[in-house]
Order: structure tokens, then sequence, then C-alpha cells
């Protein structure tokens, strides 16, 4: 088969496709022909070999990234019903090495991709999709809130637009650029702005008017634009952390949440200490898509241009969640 191996740490340039040995499903697993893999900002930095105290533990080399995959079950390992073989599956939990034309996973991890979802849909929502579905629960979004979105044309900025316009609520998506500004907007957003722009913060103000405050911040940037988001948030707001795209972290002062009023919530934080929801999450964030409620959105790249993919991530050229396509 052929896979996109890392051999050395370093950019993107390191990353090589190139024939690699077939994987064996073993016992308890098995083996899916892969459609789409799911790529993630994460795996930039793993791949850079970064070892500060931030940075995820970079992986034994040589290395193939990827644990989210969607495809057809081509092999049952022992102990697998064979009734998987030939099913369109997704999971979130493959043994790294989605990044190839066949990958390994759990059966415990499987999901059937519902009926009328394609594999690129599928494998946004089992991990980007789920992963929104528990910020939304951390955040506690009603019809009475003014919701300001960073990151809104990101996979997860798109979704939280998307669930906070159906909720009835006020929508302010800000975006870098105008062709995610214009997509924003085509969402839902009662509000969209360029965040690369100098006085984004007052374009936001003037077209909410003075009436009309943010409450709830839901942050996917972190960094300065994470700054600016807050200082528009007003007093007894929510501040949520829901990612953190441009990899540089910002922590509101304990002095000025608490003069203020505001509850700052690490939504990303509080779903890693509660795994054992993830499966119901995964589920539930394929429904939606399979029943429209939710559209996923994706840009996808052809596997052999992974590097391609992973610089364009890098340099937030990316729309939506990045798809690898063998």
């Amino acid at each position: 088969m052929h896979a996109v191996v890392l051999h050395e740490f370093g950019p993107a340039e390191n990353l090589t496709y190139e024939t690699w040995p077939d994987p064996v499903a073993g016992p308890g697993q098995v083996r899916i022909a892969v459609r789409a893999a799911g790529a993630h900002l994460v795996e930039t930095v793993m791949r850079t070999g970064d070892t500060s105290d931030k940075a995820p533990p970079p992986p034994e080399l040589p290395a193939v990234f990827g644990g989210e995959v969607a495809g057809v079950v081509d092999a049952v390992g022992p102990g697998v019903d064979p009734s998987w073989l030939g099913r369109s599956v997704v999971t979130a939990h493959g043994a790294p090495g989605g990044y190839a034309e066949l990958a390994v996973a759990g059966v415990d991890g499987l999901h059937p991709v519902p009926a009328g979802l394609g594999f690129e849909d599928a494998v946004t929502m089992v991990m980007t999709g789920a992963t929104t579905m528990g910020l939304l629960g951390v955040a506690r979004l009603g019809p009475e809130d003014v919701v300001l979105v960073t990151s809104a044309a990101g996979g997860i900025g798109r979704l939280v637009v998307q669930y906070a316009h159906a909720l009835g609520a006020t929508v302010v998506g800000a975006a870098g650029g105008p062709a995610k500004v214009a997509a924003v907007r085509d969402l839902g957003a009662d509000v969209a702005v360029d965040y690369d722009r100098p006085g984004w913060q007052e374009t936001v103000r003037e077209r909410l008017g003075g009436g009309r405050p943010v409450t709830a911040v839901l942050d996917g940037v972190g960094g300065d634009k994470a700054a600016a988001a807050f200082d528009l948030l007003a007093a007894g707001g929510r501040y949520v952390v829901i990612g953190w795209s441009s990899q540089e972290a910002f922590e509101p002062a304990p002095g000025v949440l608490a003069e203020r009023g505001v509850a700052h919530v690490n939504a990303l934080l509080e779903l890693l200490a509660r795994p054992e929801d993830g499966p119901a999450r995964e589920a539930a964030a394929l429904e939606a898509a399979a029943k429209r409620e939710l559209v996923p959105f994706w840009q996808a790249f052809p596997l052999a241009e992974a590097a391609r993919a992973h610089t364009e991530m890098e340099r937030r050229r990316t729309t939506g969640k990045v798809v690898l396509i063998p």
C-alpha cells in the first residue's frame, strides 16, 4: 500500500508518500480500506518533534499519523464477527496509521457510516463533530445569548455557528480573510467580521448596537485574537475555550475575571476529563449530520499531498476539517 511516512522531525516536506507494508488486523481489530482520513493541526506540532511542556508527545519514528479514518472493512482479526466485512465504517480511534490506503482499528471504536453520509462527512463528524457536541454541552448556549465565535470558518467553528443560529441566538462569527467571512455569513451568522483587519472589535460593537453586548465567547484561536474577543465580553458573561489554532495561549487574569464577573471555562479540558462520554458524542454527531441538523464542512487533499495539507493548516489557509483522500 501507499502511506505518508515521517522519518525525521521537521518541516512539512519531511512527510513522504511511499510504499509501506500492509497492516494486519490483530485480535479485536478490523482492517479498513481507507476512503477518507482526518488530519489535525496538532499533528503539525507532533511532526516537528517539539518537546516543550505544552506540546503533545512526539511519535516514535518512522511514524504514520492519523487515528480518524472512514472506509470499508476488508479484513477482520481473530475474534471479530465476520459480518463486519464489506461494511462502511468510521472511527476516531484507529491505531496511528490513517494517512494510508489501509489502516487497522479496534472493533469497539467503530461506527457504521449512516445511510446517505459520505466518507468525508463521516470522518469529519466522528471527531470534530463529536468534539463540537461536547463543547456545546459545556457552553450551555441559549436563544437569549449573543455569541461570539472565533475561528468561525474552522471545522468546529462552522458547526458552532450553525448550532447557535438554529438555537435562535445572535451569532457573531470572526474569521480571517474575505472568503472565510463570506462563508461564515452564509452559515447564518448575524454579524461576520474579519479579525485580521485592525479595529474589528469596533465593527462588532457597531453592528450589534449599544444595547446588545456579547454574553458568550467561544474561542478557538487563543493569543491576541482571543484577548480582543474577551474585551468584547459583557460583565457576567462566559469565556469558553474550544481550541487554540494560533498555538498561543490566552489566560484571562483572575482579578479581571472576578472584577467583571466572567466565568472562564476550558471546555477542551472538561471533555478530556470525561472520555467515557466519547462514544455517545460520536454517535450523536454522526446522527446529526445524517439528519442534516448539522452540515459538516471539509477541505480535501490527495493523500500524496499530505505535506501540502500540513503547510496549509500551519499557515491557517484551510477551511473546515482537513481530509486526506487516498
